[in-house]
């Protein structure tokens, strides 16, 4: 969580990012004071400092308070455990292991549940009014998105995912109001992505990026899901990374599929019936 806030702390506003300065000097200070001391602390107003909560993703001053409390005493410690060439099969398989859970429970712990409730609802929403749905990544977030696209598809839904730059841009430029499209980045500032966002936000669609904090990427749609992880984009191909962003995904269609309801029942039924004869019994 304080990682997210040092991330994010050049794309603030001056006065939030006093806010967010004091948070980092004294974190647990910060979950205990009440607002009108935080605010004399860091020599602004007390609506900024829920606004510099929300800017970060959390559901206001309180919301934000319990998951640093949480944090700072009870947080699960991360690990990021590099696998080295001199390391045997099982080092490598018991690290990569290791950062995979860490990286979970360091999820489970810091996410932004009204991030989360505010993705899925624009989604069943796009999927209630029989609007288009459209996933976007590039390179392994590429493949993230044909299995997010593989999800909502089964559910009944009109999607589609693209990996192609110049797919992307002709696919954003014909959204309207009421489509929803879904951007997923490891590093957050792939330039096809960040155009493709910018046209599909034009057009009037809902755009929702899935990538790390304090990026071009992370301030350029509606809605942010942050996916932090201290893994180098430049030197190995994202290992857990990636996984978080399967994960996010896996959250959102579970619950769209939920929201959906009963009438998805006959569908998944008969489509698992259809699907028999493709099986050896």
């Amino acid at each position: 969580m304080l990682d997210r806030i040092k991330a994010s702390l050049p794309s603030l506003a001056p006065a939030e990012q006093r806010v967010g300065k004091l948070v980092l000097a004294d974190p647990r200070g910060f979950a205990n004071l009440p607002v009108s001391e935080l605010a004399d602390r860091a020599h602004v107003s007390k609506p900024t400092v829920v606004r510099f909560c929300r800017s970060i993703g959390y559901d206001g001053l309180s919301d934000f308070k319990l998951k640093l409390a949480g944090s700072v005493s009870e947080g699960v410690p991360f690990i990021h455990r590099s696998v080295d060439a001199d390391d045997k099969t099982s080092d490598i398989a018991v690290k990569v292991i290791d950062n995979t859970v860490a990286a979970f429970l360091k999820y489970r712990n810091d996410a932004s549940f009204f991030a989360l409730e505010r993705a899925a609802t624009a989604l069943a929403e796009t999927s209630q009014n029989g609007r288009r749905i459209e996933f976007y990544g590039v390179g392994n977030s590429g493949i993230v998105a044909q299995d997010a696209q593989h999800k909502f598809f089964r559910l009944g839904l009109n999607t589609i995912a693209y990996s192609d730059g110049h797919m992307q841009v002709m696919s954003a430029s014909m959204l309207q109001a009421g489509d929803c499209v879904v951007v997923i980045s490891n590093s957050g500032r792939t330039r096809d992505l960040m155009d493709a966002c910018d046209i599909a936000r034009k057009c009037g669609a809902t755009t929702i990026v899935i990538t790390c904090s304090g990026s071009p990427l992370a301030s350029a749609g509606h809605i942010h899901l942050t996916a932090d992880h201290p893994e180098g984009f430049d030197k190995y191909s994202p290992m857990v990374s990636r996984l978080l962003h399967l994960l996010i995904i896996d959250i959102l269609a579970t619950t769209v599929a939920l929201r959906i309801g009963e009438r998805l029942q006959p569908l998944l039924r008969d489509m698992k019936n259809n699907l028999r004869s493709k099986r050896y019994t």
